[in-house]
């Protein structure tokens, strides 16, 4: 009877420490907590046309839609949470967002801060002012002078400081926008992809227009270190971009030029 007792207990201890091994296993997956919470809390700011409302309450655009389709891909359904975008890493690793994916540009600074996907999309730093003042703005020189409006903590910012324009921080690129368009500053610095959705004719601010490309630069989607969401997302790209999905929802948003082969 001591032995049974024995071996059962034994048994127990060795099926107990499976358990926790396998639970130990998972605890650094962020793959498995998304599957386990059965969401991907997808971190934004409005920004058109990759993250953005429209007569709804429901995010709509090229980035939204492409996270839609890799939640479902994963078993679990999108959530998307407006952050303020210079608090995107507190924000990723207190684990209030499970990746950053709202037209994110590839810096030395992002990817030093979380793990990045493969590039998706080719974007530029453009710069935006009043259109009847255009003609005064061609080049890099005749704009350095000049009062900027730019998103706090993204690219545009970054722009700013590396040439050593001043500026003012806003919360977002479309509150830049605003600010030249109300003439509180005199230009905006702003991804290239919004300024040709939400600038110049048959636009919100058909006032405006865009002039001087700072750079050139790549999109990629933020997750935190060590994160296996990463390669996940990775082959995702690579499958939607084969199978032409990604083609198909970048023309919704007219920028099928932009997007980078997998």
């Amino acid at each position: 009877m001591k032995k049974l007792l024995v071996v059962l207990l034994s048994a127990a201890m060795v099926l107990s420490l499976a358990a926790c091994g396998k639970k130990s296993e998972n605890a650094d997956s962020d793959l498995a907590y998304v599957k386990d919470k059965g969401k991907l809390v997808v971190g934004i700011t409005d920004f058109a046309p990759m993250d953005y409302q429209e007569g709804s309450e429901e995010w709509i655009g090229f980035d939204a839609d492409m996270a839609k389709a890799f939640a479902a891909s994963i078993g679990v359904e999108a959530e998307f949470v407006e952050i303020n975008w210079d608090n995107k890493v507190p924000e990723l690793d207190g684990k209030n967002i499970d990746c950053t994916w709202n037209g994110m540009t590839l810096t030395d600074e992002v990817k030093a801060a979380m793990d990045c996907s493969n590039a998706y999309c080719r974007n530029s730093q453009i710069v935006i002012v009043k259109a009847d003042k255009a003609d005064q703005y061609k080049d890099e020189d005749s704009i350095k002078d000049l009062l900027f409006a730019v998103e706090s903590g993204s690219a545009g910012e970054e722009m700013a400081q590396a040439n050593g324009y001043e500026y003012i921080p806003v919360e977002q690129q479309s509150d830049a926008l605003m600010e030249v368009a109300a003439g509180t500053s005199d230009a905006a610095i702003i991804d290239s992809l919004m300024a040709y959705a939400m600038v110049g004719e048959g636009t919100g601010y058909e006032d405006l227009t865009y002039t001087v490309e700072l750079n050139s630069e790549e999109y990629g989607v933020g997750f935190r270190k060590g994160s296996d969401l990463v390669q996940a997302l990775n082959d995702f790209f690579k499958t939607s971009y084969e199978d032409g999905s990604m083609e198909e929802c970048a023309k919704q948003y007219d920028i099928e030029n932009s997007i980078i082969a997998q």
